[in-house]
């Protein structure tokens, strides 16, 4: 087997993006915290701009990655959730009853324990949707590197979860984080949405025009004050599931995207935005509510939440618990839940323009993402069925 073959199977393996995920975050880190430190900021702040005339777009470039690739990566979460919706995993109600009560579990605990810690300081107070979200490539990422000791229904139960905590977060997103309304851009935006919507009722076997009418989109959505990831999310549900020729325009599109934002987009994002400055970081800023509200609603709000609202949900006899799991592996996967890092920062960058604020932010999501990693990691190891009794169960 030569070095690209090999090469091949390892971007395949489950493990890939949230391993490449990790080390931009590690990268991050060693940049923002040397030499190039400067560079760094310099390149992230630079201001590229599209204009016509007088009027266009005007951003640093960390904000054409948070506002504009991040919406390729909102387009993705959008396809997945379509597709899972219509003949998926969320097609059948009783099969989302029990990891959709699990995800609102891990959104509101964690957001309890962060007001809890936050409630009297109103500089932090609109951090608190930070520690709801679920990073879904590191999970896995973890969950692969497990083993074959893991059901499959357990894996199932987790990418059910962090799909519908996907859908939370977008909800959070275009509920909370919405500036100041210009209304008549909303307006416009219905021309290039209605045109998408003809095009997905005629089953277009093109997604050209629809990601072109996306594009428009994007850009009235982003001027309207609504956040701009959200024009992703709304072209996604408008590409044809099946074209006039039985084809898959949808699958066709998310297979020729998962790549470039498995590989691409999110490890840029995670490196652009995961740079702790540590000189002059102190114990009380890794001690502050805002940090510590973060990491403790990730670590310990996921955890209560998710597994607290699962075996609520079993005792209760509403829910059967995932096929041939163990409660301490069912635990394990509420600590992988408390891995937040791409969504935890991209709601935090949403939250705060303070660069003080930010630093301590990223202080508390990467501590509560590499813990619950960890731990996630150790209590799955210790608890894994031996590959030979998970045949037989998954035979049974």
């Amino acid at each position: 087997m030569d070095w690209t073959d090999r090469m091949g199977r390892l971007l395949r393996h489950e493990a890939a993006g949230g391993v490449l995920l990790i080390l931009a975050a590690i990268l991050a880190l060693i940049v923002a915290n040397s030499g190039l430190a400067a560079t760094y900021d310099a390149v992230l702040n630079t201001r590229l701009s599209i204009l016509i005339g007088e009027t266009g777009l005007s951003k640093p470039l960390i904000l054409w990655i948070n506002d504009g690739l991040m919406a390729v990566f909102f387009l993705l979460i959008g396809l997945e959730l379509k597709k899972e919706m219509v003949e998926g995993k969320l097609r059948n109600p009783r099969d989302v009853v029990l990891p959709g009560v699990a995800a609102l579990g891990g959104m509101v605990v964690p957001a309890l324990v962060f007001l809890a810690l936050n409630h009297d300081n109103p500089a932090t107070l609109g951090g608190w949707a930070i520690p709801t979200a679920t990073d879904i490539a590191f999970a896995l990422g973890v969950l692969a590197l497990v083993g074959r000791g893991v059901p499959a229904a357990l894996k199932l139960f987790l990418l059910t979860l962090a799909i519908l905590d996907d859908l939370g977060a977008i909800i959070i997103i275009a509920l909370f984080y919405t500036a100041e309304l210009k209304a008549h851009y909303l307006l416009m935006a219905l021309v290039p949405l209605a045109g998408m919507w003809a095009l997905n009722r005629r089953g277009t076997h093109r997604v050209a025009p629809v990601l072109l009418l996306g594009v428009v989109l994007w850009v009235l959505v982003l001027k309207s004050g609504v956040h701009a990831t959200l024009a992703g999310v709304v072209t996604a549900f408008l590409i044809p599931l099946k074209d006039r020729f039985g084809k898959s325009p949808l699958h066709a599109m998310e297979h020729a995207l998962a790549p470039y934002v498995t590989f691409l987009i999110v490890p840029l994002f995670a490196f652009a935005n995961a740079g702790v400055v540590l000189d002059g970081l102190t114990l009380d800023d890794v001690l502050s509510p805002l940090a510590l509200g973060i990491a403790l609603g990730l670590i310990l709000g996921k955890q209560l939440g998710v597994f607290g609202a699962t075996w609520l949900l079993v005792k209760a006899g509403l829910a059967g618990k995932p096929g041939g799991a163990s409660w301490l592996q069912v635990y394990g996967i509420a600590c992988l839940a408390g891995i937040g890092f791409t969504m935890s920062l991209f709601i935090g960058g949403l939250s705060f323009a303070d660069p003080g604020l930010m630093n301590e932010v990223r202080v508390g999501v990467l501590a509560a993402s590499v813990l619950s990693a960890c731990l996630g990691f150790a209590v799955l190891r210790f608890a894994a069925v031996p590959s030979t009794a998970t045949k037989v169960t998954a035979s049974a």
